[in-house]
């Protein structure tokens, strides 16, 4: 069946008859305690806030989270903010869409960067550490769900093929602050950019749209079950040594630099300080770009208030006739007292990091 439109091109008080995922579906009350639905729609393109005022009760049926739809709307500006009135919508059975159409896909080369991740970890002057890297990155399982996987859900990255390209992009890094700064640990530190994000793997479930959290993934999280996964790689090796184990693990618990961004430890070497700093670095350059690459003309202009950073941002757009990245998802929270008039976009939860 024809995807019909895609979100990054609804403009407002256009006619919308297209198909979505519904990443979010939830109920609500107007003040006059009549029911309507809260959704969010995607596509590779980006997502949508939606609002379907008649006929609530029938529809939710229709639209369950992670279902398929084809929608009759309008979009509609609530300051400044594109959304979609939701007149009808049918779901749709997942073998009547093209999948591809709805999962958001790294727009790098992936295989110039796998194969780049590899010359890294064959270039790495320390046999126990590149020993532990082939072990990893060889795994045909392992491999295949690393070279696949988002980087984060919403934030950065949050593409298939995000984690690998976040990762060679924090190893250059590493490997760039080693060469102005010669006393730290190049292996380690370069085997720490590696690793520290291969917990995403289990973090995240990907197969299928929209991306979500394993129930691995909400016990535990990525930086306990990475350390699980090097732990496993370690006790497959003869006689590394102990004390490396616990600096690479360090590495990796300590990267997101405060406990209340959820790091399990502080950054408690300088190799630590280093990580931390280059992942949030390519993280925040990531959000930025993609930020920027929505904006509606060439030149600095400001940015809608970005709840995630806290602040406007003054973006440079880029120049006419470039291509652009996906739009940038906003995170997304229940919506306020509601009316019986369309409502704003609803804002994400606070948050500190990107990750």
């Amino acid at each position: 069946m024809d995807k019909g439109i895609f979100i990054k091109d609804i403009t407002d008080g256009q006619t919308v008859r297209g198909i979505f995922l519904v990443r979010q579906m939830g109920r609500a009350e107007t003040k006059a305690g009549k029911a309507y639905l809260t959704l969010t729609f995607m596509d590779r393109s980006g997502e949508m806030a939606a609002r379907v005022w008649d006929k609530a009760e029938a529809l939710a049926l229709q639209c369950p989270t992670g279902g398929f739809v084809h929608v009759d709307a309008q979009a509609q500006a609530y300051k400044g903010v594109v959304q979609l009135k939701v007149n009808d919508l049918k779901a749709l059975a997942p073998t009547e869409v093209d999948p591809a159409e709805f999962m958001p896909v790294s727009a790098a080369n992936l295989k110039a960067l796998e194969q780049e991740l590899h010359a890294i970890i064959a270039g790495l002057e320390h046999p126990h550490l590149r020993a532990l890297l082939q072990r990893l990155f060889t795994d045909p399982d392992f491999s295949q769900q690393f070279i696949t996987a988002p980087a984060a859900k919403h934030m950065h990255h949050a593409c298939l093929g995000g984690l690998l390209e976040h990762t060679v992009a924090v190893a250059r890094l590493a490997i760039k602050v080693c060469d102005s700064y010669p006393e730290l640990d190049r292996p380690l530190l370069v085997a720490g950019a590696l690793v520290h994000d291969i917990g995403k793997t289990r973090e995240f479930s990907f197969d299928v749209p929209p991306f979500e959290y394993s129930d691995q993934g909400r016990l535990m999280g990525h930086l306990v079950l990475g350390v699980e996964m090097v732990q496993a790689a370690v006790a497959g090796l003869a006689d590394f040594p102990r004390d490396l184990a616990d600096r690479l693990k360090h590495l990796i618990l300590s990267h997101h630099g405060r406990h209340e961004f959820g790091s399990p430890a502080l950054p408690m070497t300088t190799e630590a300080f280093v990580l931390n700093l280059v992942d949030d670095l390519d993280a925040k350059i990531n959000y930025l770009n993609r930020l920027a690459d929505q904006a509606k003309e060439p030149g600095y202009q400001w940015s809608e208030y970005q709840k995630t950073m806290e602040r406007f941002l003054f973006v440079r757009g880029r120049a006419a006739g470039a291509l652009a990245p996906e739009p940038l998802p906003q995170p997304h929270e229940a919506p306020p007292a509601p009316k019986e008039t369309p409502e704003a976009v609803p804002k994400g939860p606070k948050q500190a990091a990107l990750w």
